[in-house]
C-alpha cells in the first residue's frame, strides 16, 4: 500500500486494529530530492497528512514521527537541541521539516499523543546502498573508487542499526507525548576520512599513496552542510545511550555487503555519484 493513499490507510487501521504508528516511510535521498522536490514533497509532507490523520481517527495511543538531524541545517559550532530553530538546506530536509509540523500540530490542536525523533546517519547492514556507507562499502567490494563529493570534508556523525532500534523502543515506552527527542551519537567522521578508513579495512593498506588511489572528487551537490551536531541529553534522561563501538558495527556492515549486495532491485544504479534520474511523470494530487 502507498501512505498517499487515504482510503487504503483507512482501511488498513480499521482492518489491522492498528494501536501503535512509527512513522519511517519517505523519500531520502538527498541528492534525488533536488531533482524532484515535487516527489518528495506529495510523499513526505501529504502522505504524512493522510497518515496521521488516520492514526488520530484511528485514536491509536501513540505516533512517532521519524524525522532527521538534517532540518536543523549546518552548523561549524554549537550543537543543536530539540528547542533549536529549523533551517532545512536541500528539498528532502523541507519536507521532513513541513511534516513534522503537521504532526506537531496534531498534538497542538487535539493532544493527539505525537512523538517526533531526529537522529543522526544510520548505518549497518540491510541498508539500501545510495547511503554512503554502503555505496563506498560495495564500490571497493568491486575495485571501484570512493565517490566523494566536494572536498570531502564535511563531518557526518553515524549511529549502528541496533542503537537507533533500540532508541525507538526507548521512545516507545518512555517518550512525552508532544515531545522531540534527537536520537544523536558523539562519534563524528569526515567523509573523507570515512573513505580511507574503508579503503583500509577492504583494500588492507595504510599507504595514504595508495589510499588517495581508490578516491575519486567529484562535483559538490548544490548544498552540502558541513555538520550537524546535536544534544541527545533528553535521549540520555530517557535512559537511551548508543552502545555500538564504531570497529564494532563497520566490521559487521563490511562482512554483510560482501554476500548481499545484490539483494535490491537496481542496486547498481545506486552507486552512480549522483542518482541517474528518470523522467519525471506528473504526480495527481489528492
Amino acid at each position: 500500500g502507498d501512505i498517499c493513499d487515504p482510503d487504503f490507510i483507512k482501511q488498513l487501521f480499521e482492518a489491522e486494529k492498528i494501536d501503535i504508528v512509527l512513522h519511517f516511510a519517505a523519500q531520502t535521498h538527498v541528492d534525488l530530492s533536488f531533482w524532484r522536490a515535487l516527489e518528495f514533497t506529495y510523499v513526505n509532507v501529504y502522505g504524512t497528512n493522510v497518515l496521521v490523520a488516520a492514526a488520530h481517527e484511528a485514536n491509536v495511543e501513540k505516533f512517532v514521527y521519524v524525522s532527521t538531524d538534517e532540518v536543523y541545517g549546518g552548523s561549524t559550532d554549537g550543537e543543536f537541541d530539540e528547542s533549536s530553530p529549523k533551517r532545512p538546506t536541500n528539498p528532502y530536509a523541507s519536507s521532513k521539516a513541513a511534516a513534522e509540523c503537521f504532526v506537531q500540530s496534531y498534538w497542538e490542536r487535539y493532544q493527539f499523543p505525537v512523538v517526533i525523533t531526529r537522529s543522526s546517519n544510520v548505518y549497518g547492514p540491510h541498508q539500501y546502498p545510495e547511503k554512503v556507507i554502503p555505496k563506498f562499502i560495495s564500490l571497493l567490494q568491486q575495485n571501484r573508487k570512493c565517490c566523494i563529493h566536494g572536498s570531502g570534508l564535511q563531518r557526518r556523525n553515524f549511529l549502528y542499526a541496533t542503537d537507533v532500534v533500540e532508541a525507538f523502543l526507548t521512545v516507545l515506552k518512555e517518550g512525552k507525548p508532544g515531545e522531540i527527542y534527537n536520537i544523536g551519537t558523539n562519534f563524528e567522521m569526515s567523509i573523507a576520512q570515512l573513505a580511507k578508513e574503508l579503503i583500509h579495512l577492504i583494500k588492507k593498506t595504510s599507504s595514504e599513496s595508495e589510499m588517495e588511489h581508490w578516491m575519486d572528487y567529484v562535483k559538490d551537490r548544490p548544498t552540502n552542510d558541513l555538520r550537524y551536531p546535536m544534544s541527545s541529553e533528553k535521549m540520555h534522561n530517557l535512559g537511551w545511550r548508543p552502545k555500538v563501538p564504531w570497529t564494532e558495527g563497520i566490521k559487521k556492515t563490511i562482512e554483510w555487503y560482501k554476500e548481499n549486495f545484490h539483494n535490491w532491485k537496481n542496486s547498481e544504479k545506486a552507486l552512480e555519484p549522483f542518482p541517474v534520474t528518470e523522467p519525471c511523470t506528473q504526480l495527481s494530487g489528492p
